[in-house]
């Protein structure tokens, strides 16, 4: 695994699922390909690791430029220990995640296992890109991607991304597999409603599923993820490892500006 480029490939619905496999398949004539992917689904995992618990990896599968690992930890620890177990120090040419059962635009980002993946790839100085379907069923029919998903792939490879930067890339559900164009755009801003469902056990306690409703709070705005995809784009949205608000410095620095005097203040309302 020496003479072409190395991909290493992660995701949070497991080693198994038909997404990653399709992934495979569409790139393996392209690179040699690095999977080690959780043993199970661990979907909303984001980027946690495992700090307390210890890990296995198990070899599921290996051919001529394939190798297929599970571990039983997170994505991000999935591509930790890829890098550092089973390549020994190489650097794979591109980290991808995916391709997941399920959108993970808007604020989805925040949470997502596969973006995990990537934002780990891309704090490594790895080219790294995330593919996501918006259809969460096991059988969902990924072949429509295919070219677009080799020729993303294809030009990270060729042209890399800009540094600290990796893309979040959303496809659609369309009728006969007819996407729009692509679309270069924002996140889109969204909340999360009544997420939270409570149920009363036969034995007397409650317990809570995590669900929830998600809602669109500018579905208005033509320049968003959600947008793109609710009129049959494939979305790319750029996402950066760099989080700070640059744009609230001034109005930061005039509020914070002034050093505490450090006498604490009486309240008013002391006798």
């Amino acid at each position: 695994m020496n003479k072409r480029p190395l991909i290493l490939i992660s995701n949070d619905d497991g080693f198994q699922a038909k997404g990653i496999n399709s992934l495979v398949d569409m790139l393996r004539d392209m690179a040699d390909i690095l999977v080690c992917a959780p043993d199970s689904a661990r979907s909303g995992f984001s980027c946690a690791f495992s700090a307390t618990t210890p890990l296995r990896l198990k070899k599921q599968k290996e051919e001529t430029g394939l190798q297929i690992w599970s571990s039983t930890g997170t994505p991000t620890d999935c591509v930790k220990q890829a890098l550092h177990t089973l390549l020994e120090g190489r650097k794979p040419d591109m980290v991808i995640g995916g391709i997941n059962h399920g959108d993970n635009a808007s604020v989805n980002t925040h949470y997502s296992g596969t973006m995990g993946v990537v934002l780990e790839g891309c704090m490594k100085n790895i080219p790294s890109v995330a593919f996501s379907l918006c259809d969460y069923t096991e059988d969902a029919n990924f072949e429509p991607l295919r070219p677009y998903v080799r020729m993303i792939t294809a030009k990270v490879l060729e042209q890399g991304l800009p540094n600290g930067v990796c893309l979040n890339v959303n496809f659609p559900v369309v009728k006969d597999a007819d996407f729009a164009g692509m679309k270069i755009c924002r996140m889109g801003k969204g909340s999360w409603l009544n997420e939270i469902t409570t149920c009363h056990h036969p034995r007397g306690y409650d317990y809570y599923w995590m669900v929830g409703h998600y809602q669109n709070d500018e579905p208005e705005a033509t320049d968003t993820d959600r947008w793109a995809l609710a009129n049959g784009y494939v979305a790319i949205t750029p996402t950066k490892i760099d989080v700070t608000a640059y744009e609230a410095f001034d109005i930061l620095n005039s509020q914070f500006l002034d050093k505490p005097s450090g006498k604490s203040e009486q309240s008013t309302l002391n006798p």
